[in-house]
């Protein structure tokens, strides 16, 4: 966890001096002007540090003012970040054209107070329309034939949310649209795979409760993720459970004489000196099993003691990215980032997340809830 902090914040505290730079170089002032410009451009840097600090000593107020304006900023600088770099490599490119071919005059480089002006009006609207994506909760459905349901269970429905994040900025709101899409699925199982909490969860008074209302006939099933151990395992578990969930934590139980339904820690558990529970291959019974298996598990990833012992694993983590262009930094160690994968008899779906982690912003990555209909393959298809 330090070296993830120390690297984020060398990055994000590099974003911030690259857009004062550009700054600079767009309207010209002095080195003076710039130093003036610096400890604010510091605060917002540090303001996940700050909301954490405002939070941890009760102050929950100020820390929701902190987080909606670090974390709307974070979002808009990315947006800025990104697309600048994009203008520079376009400028290079010119460059080197210009270069090669021996007319420098003939390299367009976009620069200047209106193209700056430009990219953080676009940056602005970007934002504002990723705000809305991520209120914008969608069903995704998934339909998956099988021969191993009860000849008396011709379908089973399973309703997944992941990566909802409650706490400061993902309140109210957005559960009880949450709950009314679960609810309106009508789903036979309600499943969490992970993250239904953020780091800070103090005052989540009510929100359990919404969740509590939904009462699918065969049950609620989560497992931790990593930000569940970030905000404290224990009073995490406790809020999970309040809100109806058995929390499976190296576990495995049948439901309903239809189907098994496992689930494991996440990684962060071992790490922080939190495990529970049995090895992933152990849980699983080390054999295939004749009935219906399914693996809850935080991230998307593939363990081999594991293969052919479950039938469909459903995972989180990795929000496609959450604002593009970011999905390609996290499909390099999460390659199945988003969707349904199959496995050679086997699948494995990974949910884009319900909510949002850090900015309250999705773009190009909408938020889900995911409804997964295992239906009884027909005998003419066995």
């Amino acid at each position: 966890m330090p070296l993830f902090l120390i690297a984020f914040f060398v990055i994000y505290g590099s974003a911030h001096t690259y857009a004062l730079l550009k700054a600079k170089m767009a309207f010209g002032f002095g080195w003076g002007t710039a130093v003036l410009l610096a400890p604010p451009l510091v605060v917002l840097t540090l303001a996940p540090l700050i909301v954490h600090f405002l939070g941890k000593h009760g102050m929950e107020d100020a820390a929701r003012a902190a987080s909606w304006i670090g974390y709307v900023w974070m979002g808009l600088l990315f947006f800025f970040t990104w697309m600048n770099l994009a203008v520079d490599s376009l400028n290079l490119v010119a460059r080197l054209g210009g270069a090669i071919s021996g007319r420098w005059g003939a390299a367009s480089l976009i620069s200047g107070r209106a193209p700056f002006l430009a990219l953080v009006a676009l940056s602005v609207a970007l934002g504002a329309s990723s705000y809305f994506e991520a209120r914008d909760i969608g069903v995704e459905r998934v339909r998956i034939l099988t021969d191993k349901l009860p000849a008396s269970t011709p379908r089973v429905r399973i309703a997944q949310i992941s990566d909802v994040h409650l706490g400061l900025l993902v309140r109210h709101r957005k559960a009880e649209a949450i709950a009314d899409l679960i609810r309106g699925a009508d789903p036979d199982i309600l499943v969490s795979t992970g993250d239904l909490v953020d780091a800070e969860i103090n005052h989540l008074e009510g929100l359990a409760e919404i969740f509590g209302t939904i009462r699918p006939r065969l049950g609620k099933y989560a497992v931790t993720g990593n930000h569940e151990f970030y905000a404290g395992v224990g009073q995490a578990l406790q809020f999970t459970r309040r809100a109806g969930f058995s929390v499976l934590r190296g576990e495995a139980v049948t439901v309903g004489n239809i189907l098994r339904i496992a689930g494991v820690d996440d990684p962060t558990a071992a790490a922080l000196g939190e495990g529970a529970g049995r090895p992933e291959k152990e849980v699983l019974g080390g054999t295939a099993s004749p009935m219906y298996t399914i693996l809850l598990k935080h991230r998307p990833l593939l363990s081999d003691g594991s293969r052919g012992l479950f039938d469909l694993q459903l995972s989180g983590h990795t929000h496609k990215g959450q604002i593009f262009p970011f999905r390609y930094v996290v499909g390099r160690p999460f390659p199945l980032l988003s969707g349904l994968f199959p496995l050679g008899g086997a699948y494995l779906y990974t949910s884009r997340g319900t909510g949002t982690w850090g900015p309250p912003m999705r773009f190009l990555s909408p938020p889900e809830v995911t409804v997964i209909d295992i239906e009884r393959m027909p005998e003419k298809e066995r």
